[in-house]
């Protein structure tokens, strides 16, 4: 892919914003941070960042994201010349950073889902790289660019946390060759992972094991899902971050065809989690102004939380059979 517009419109820019998606994963941050930070020291620019919700306490190790701003703090009313948005799906995924977006000179979209619909002035859209961290490290060769230490600690996480540890169907030998590029700057694999997967607090854990246990099962096993209320998290005392990875349990158990998660968000509103071994939830999800990959995706959906369950069971029985 020719990314020379990008290089030309990078550097001709005097100010420039990184943002990443709402309920931001290693993969977004990853790579907003990434990005900011090759921009810095191959062109001695400093980039604005933007999280559009809470950052998860595991990714406070990523260097740079703890100076991004945050969209209740940003100055709305500010034009920049270039806005970068990384993994971003849909361009609602970046709730009020919209304003931002729309207000910008020139806008790019950096992205691997497949159900982007190339909302930006340039689009970069790869569905077969693992991630969007990887299409970053491609971008960075591209530009014959130095990837830093602290580049590659922010990238290496977006490629390891979006193929579950090198372990999902969208690992590829391109994905393990980013990766070894990545690791010869000198960044420490097993750190980086202990920060990812092993950092959990407490009170997730017992939320987590909560839910697991009033988890739903259907079709012979084939469906399984759980709920989480607003009650269950201030129940745990857990922060809004405190499904990442249930998903993927109810996924590993050996029967699981298709997993779900079905969390309240506010007053008639879900947001929904959805892995499968086969089954396009990207297609379920889409029924609902959602997307993602074949095997991982999410939506929100405007109704309770036992709707939500009714209606993506529905969905996912008319694909199923």
């Amino acid at each position: 892919m020719d990314y020379s517009k990008l290089n030309d419109i990078i550097k001709s820019s005097k100010n420039i914003l990184i943002i990443s998606h709402i309920n931001p994963d290693g993969d977004t941050l990853g790579s907003m941070c990434g990005l900011a930070n090759a921009i810095k020291e191959n062109l001695k620019k400093k980039c604005d960042t933007l999280i559009v919700s809470s950052l998860p306490k595991i990714y406070e190790f990523l260097p740079l994201v703890k100076d991004a701003k945050h969209i209740d703090t940003i100055d709305k009313s500010r034009e920049y010349d270039l806005v970068i948005n990384v993994d971003v799906a849909a361009l609602d995924r970046i709730c009020d950073g919209q304003i931002l977006f729309n207000k910008a000179k020139f806008t790019v979209n950096i992205d691997h889902h497949k159900t982007n619909n190339g909302y930006a002035d340039l689009n970069i859209i790869n569905p077969d790289a693992s991630s969007t961290g990887e299409i970053i490290c491609d971008i960075l060769k591209s530009f014959g660019w130095k990837i830093s230490y602290e580049t590659a600690v922010c990238l290496y996480t977006a490629v390891l946390t979006d193929t579950g540890s090198f372990r999902f169907n969208n690992t590829t030998p391109k994905t393990l060759e980013t990766a070894s590029e990545l690791l010869k700057t000198g960044i420490q694999p097993a750190e980086i992972y202990k920060y990812c997967y092993e950092s959990n607090p407490k009170s997730l854990v017992l939320l987590q094991a909560y839910c697991l246990e009033k988890a739903v099962f259907s079709d012979d096993d084939k469906i399984v899902y759980t709920t989480v209320y607003k009650k269950d998290i201030e129940k745990f005392c857990a922060g809004e971050d405190c499904t990442e990875g249930l998903t993927e349990k109810l996924r590993a158990i050996t029967t699981t065809e298709v997993a779900f998660v079905v969390k309240q968000s506010g007053h008639n509103i879900t947001k929904v989690s959805m892995r499968s071994k086969g089954l396009d939830v990207a297609a379920v999800c889409a029924v609902f102004g959602g997307g993602g990959h074949t095997l991982a995706a999410g939506c929100v959906v405007k109704a309770s939380v036992e709707e939500t369950v009714r209606k993506i069971l529905d969905e996912v029985h008319k694909k199923m059979y």
